[in-house]
């Protein structure tokens, strides 16, 4: 299996706002950098996206370390997630679960890729340099997002 080290980052300005996800992946000595940006979505959608864009652009199983600075994604993945499917994506609180759209994907794709991933929580905004750049893209995506509600205007 391929080794893999990936950092996303999400960011939006407002929450609700314009969005971005960005990833960083590196595999021996490549690189490769990915973003994209929404018009009106919230952080935690895009730290989501920003997972999820990641595994989507892995073409085969790989080993993959991922670095999310994201508790919510974090936790998601590594606490919840078996809890919310038992209880047919509900909360503890027995509320519906928010962004499920995108859990079950991101769990679909978890599941069916092969993937063996390690997640990892990295501190934000704390000199990190692959969540540095993850987040640097994130901000990309956002700027990406914004050009294109101005382009349709």
């Amino acid at each position: 299996m391929n080794q893999v080290v990936i950092y996303t980052d999400g960011a939006c300005k407002g929450n609700p706002g314009p969005g971005g996800w960005g990833v960083l992946l590196r595999s021996g000595g490549t690189e490769k950098e990915l973003f994209g940006g929404e018009r009106s979505t919230t952080n935690n959608r895009m730290e989501l996206m920003a997972v999820i864009q990641a595994l989507s652009a892995l073409k085969r199983p790989c080993a993959v370390t991922l670095y999310v600075d994201s508790q919510y994604v974090l936790k998601g993945m590594t606490e919840w997630l078996p809890g919310w499917k038992a209880k047919g994506w509900r909360t503890a609180g027995r509320t519906p679960v928010k962004n499920v759209e995108l859990w079950q994907q991101l769990d679909r794709l978890v599941q069916d890729s092969g993937h063996v991933i390690d997640w990892r929580w990295v501190r934000g905004h704390n000199g990190d340099p692959g969540n540095e750049r993850a987040d640097a893209l994130a901000n990309r995506g956002v700027e990406q997002a914004l050009a294109t509600r101005r382009a349709a205007l």
